[in-house]
């Protein structure tokens, strides 16, 4: 059974680190490594998942309902709006990842979880962000052809280290959209990414038998989504504002300290 203060530390990582552009899977590769816990198990992966699916379902409800909406719209033979636009490009932007996903999974679950990998991974897709983000437009609308670029960059995620919301955000900025609309677009990206592997999370789930500590998978729920959530509503209201440079310089500082560490 995981103690009190690994949960509550566990949930609050994964809530803030999921949607800002650091990397939540290399954090918590980390976390395993140097806190001495080792893996946090499936069930808690799957509770902390859920967490930061709700939360950021639950803050684009009015997106996610106009998708709904405009969904039976074009079922009914209306047309499609632009709503039903979004929704195609964010699906889009989504399969270039599933199809890496299955293409590479012995790979991305093996030898790219090697400290070395988050070491480079870390400092390369940082300077990234950082020449992405002193590039960046003023575009607010993602373009079919936007879509498709920054969907494949979204399979580079796949490496730990390198951080979906991260690299799709500097794909965005560098086709030229501001910094909101970035964020924005990867975090609708991030619905369909965490419902498929937190999906497949649980099919492993349901093929074992292990033990189940009740209280913290719903505490780590809990937690996780109240932190994504917070993180999501200030991510989206200061960037403008900050930029991603305190980002940038992070991951750089992250990045080298790992590689003194694997050295």
């Amino acid at each position: 059974m995981m103690e009190l203060s690994q949960v509550v530390f566990l949930a609050l990582l994964q809530g803030i680190t999921e949607f800002l552009p650091i990397s939540s899977s290399a954090h918590l590769i980390l976390v395993a490594e140097f806190g001495g816990w080792g893996d946090q198990g499936l069930p808690f992966d799957v509770a902390v998942h859920l967490g930061t699916l709700s939360a950021v379902c639950l803050y684009f409800r009015q997106d996610l309902g106009a998708y709904l909406s405009s969904g039976v719209d074009f079922a009914a033979g209306r047309g499609a709006d632009a709503q039903f636009e979004e929704l195609l490009k964010v699906s889009l932007a989504t399969l270039p990842v599933v199809i890496g996903g299955l293409l590479f999974k012995d790979l991305v679950e093996g030898d790219l979880r090697s400290l070395a990998t988050i070491a480079w991974a870390t400092i390369g897709f940082g300077l990234v962000l950082g020449i992405a983000d002193r590039f960046r437009g003023e575009k607010a609308d993602v373009s079919w052809l936007m879509a498709g670029l920054i969907g494949l960059a979204q399979m580079l995620a796949l490496i730990p280290g390198t951080s979906r919301s991260g690299i799709t955000i500097s794909a965005a900025l560098l086709l030229g959209l501001s910094r909101t609309s970035a964020a924005r677009f990867s975090f609708l990206l991030s619905i369909p990414v965490i419902i498929l592997a937190t999906g497949l999370s649980v099919m492993k789930l349901l093929q074992q038998a292990l033990p189940v500590d009740w209280l913290a998978l719903l505490l780590g729920t809990l937690l996780s989504g109240l932190s994504a959530y917070a993180c999501i509503h200030l991510f989206l209201r200061f960037i403008e504002r900050i930029g991603m440079l305190p980002f940038v310089i992070y991951r750089l500082l992250l990045g080298v300290a790992l590689l003194f560490w694997a050295v």
